[in-house]
């Protein structure tokens, strides 16, 4: 079967949509075009493996993966994230071909985006909500994910995204360690970032294509550091 089929282009535009408009309320770290990035690099990773995820829940859990970001979104008290999402597919116009609320993929493509943040498995390393479980470690559309939004948060554009989220919270980008006493902590800084996160991803990182395309990026990191150590330092 050739994806995607009419019905699920449908699908994806009207889902496309959603992520477009709700985007638009959330600074340039967080903006439509990390999310599409997400998605082609997430559907790409998913060709490399075998057997094949389901290319529909990848591609939409891709798109609504920060739809709901608690950095952003709070939901009213008792309210479950499929709960928030569920009247927007039920409003959609009825497809007879393609019902993801029936079949199941709504819950998957949710759980997925409930567990697809890095805070979410460090409380599921440190035992918290049950802990690991065994569909977190087997699920591959999870995966495919993951690795692709963990890549969008190394790398160049990273780097980039680091400083646009340290500017729109109006945290600092560098603290030197020889001013902390007027400048506050060198981790809460964007560098700090750095070393707290970012540095750490390279080792999370699922699949062997996501792992392959991170070698790269997290050597990007560590040349951009040493450039900020050098520049600091006014080295030649």
């Amino acid at each position: 079967m050739v994806y995607p089929s009419e019905s699920e282009k449908k699908l994806i535009t009207s889902v496309e949509e959603l992520m477009e408009e709700t985007m638009k309320k959330y600074d340039p770290s967080h903006d439509a075009l990390h999310v599409r990035r997400v998605r082609r690099t997430a559907l790409t990773i998913a060709k490399t493996l075998s057997p094949l995820p389901d290319p529909l829940i990848v591609e939409l859990a891709a798109l609504m993966h920060d739809l709901a970001d608690k950095k952003y979104v709070k939901l009213a008290p008792g309210m479950t994230t499929y709960d928030h999402f569920l009247p927007f597919f039920q409003a959609l116009p009825r497809d007879e071909s393609l019902d993801i609320i029936s079949d199941g993929r709504l819950e998957m493509i949710v759980r997925i985006v409930e567990n697809v943040s890095w805070t979410t498995e460090k409380r599921l390393r440190a035992g918290e909500d049950g802990g690991i479980t065994r569909w977190y470690r087997e699920c591959k559309e999870l995966h495919c994910v993951q690795d692709a939004d963990r890549l969008d948060a190394i790398g160049a554009f990273g780097i980039m995204r680091c400083a646009a989220y340290s500017a729109a919270v109006n945290q600092p980008l560098f603290v030197p360690s020889d001013q902390t006493e007027s400048r506050g902590d060198p981790k809460e800084s964007a560098v700090g970032h750095f070393h707290d996160k970012l540095l750490l991803i390279r080792e999370r990182l699922k699949t062997d294509a996501g792992r392959a395309m991170g070698e790269k990026r997290h050597q990007a990191m560590l040349d951009f550091l040493k450039a900020v150590d050098e520049e600091y330092e006014c080295e030649a």
